[in-house]
């Protein structure tokens, strides 16, 4: 089946985002106010530097690379942002991390879910500091995508926090679309996307395709013939819908 059955339409959609983050940053910041985005110099955060480029100019787009020490693939962030022509800085968060992490292990024992998350929240709270030090302040730039917030691959107040989303309606193949439209360097786009922790891709850990989340998500297939992977998918996006919806608030009126 075609993976675009349902008329996806990457020039149309690319700027129509566009002309969406020209109006955000219009209702939402001053002339001179930047976008502020993190570059790892995969996929996501390619083609959403390339949209704020075309939307603002690239004098009004700060890439910052983040890396936890050693960084193996750094050269493609490096990559991107000689592509696009944008300014960059590099804030490598690898003593922050290491620092909090160790004291919080004074008070109680470190999990694994609590390695994995602190670094995105560091790196967000990098960001922020970023937006707040840039002449004309700045504005967060979300990297997530549908098919990762479909199924909760993303941190609570790391990668999934920000001032705006461009890409949070477009799944993977849709977003794959957009950066060859956009014309970004293969190696970019087509990046096998990592977790830099134990070495997995993320469709490993998963446990699926992003094609067969992509099609399931777009209604292209019902995963009838798939039970077990149709019922994988429906209870991770069941148990990290928290992730997207707003903090509930307990209501008290006088």
């Amino acid at each position: 089946m075609d993976k675009f059955a349902y008329g996806f339409d990457a020039a149309k959609v690319c700027e129509t985002a566009i002309d969406w983050i020209r109006e955000y940053f219009k209702n939402n910041a001053a002339e001179n106010t930047k976008a502020v985005i993190g570059i790892s110099g995969g996929k996501d955060s390619s083609v959403a530097a390339a949209l704020c480029a075309k939307a603002l100019g690239t004098d009004r787009v700060i890439g910052v690379f983040m890396p936890q020490g050693e960084q193996a693939d750094i050269d493609c962030s490096r990559l991107l942002v000689n592509h696009l022509g944008i300014k960059h800085f590099e804030i490598n968060i690898g003593s922050a991390a290491a620092a909090l992490l160790e004291n919080i292990e004074k008070s109680t024992e470190l999990t694994p879910q609590a390695k994995i998350n602190t670094p995105p929240r560091i790196r967000m709270a990098t960001l922020y500091a970023v937006a707040a030090c840039v002449e004309g302040g700045g504005r967060v730039v979300n990297t997530c995508n549908l098919s990762e917030d479909w199924v909760g691959y993303s941190t609570k107040f790391g990668d999934s926090a920000g001032d705006f989303s461009p890409m949070a309606y477009l799944t993977v193949t849709e977003i794959l679309a957009i950066g060859e439209y956009l014309g970004l360097p293969n190696e970019l786009v087509h990046k096998t996307p990592i977790d830099g922790l134990c070495g997995k891709t993320d469709e490993e850990n998963l446990g699926f395709t992003y094609a067969e989340l992509d099609t399931y998500i777009r209604g292209l297939t019902d995963l009838s013939d798939k039970p077990e992977l149709k019922a994988r998918i429906d209870r991770m996006n069941r148990l990290n819908k928290h992730k997207l919806e707003e903090m509930p608030k307990f209501k008290y009126y006088i």
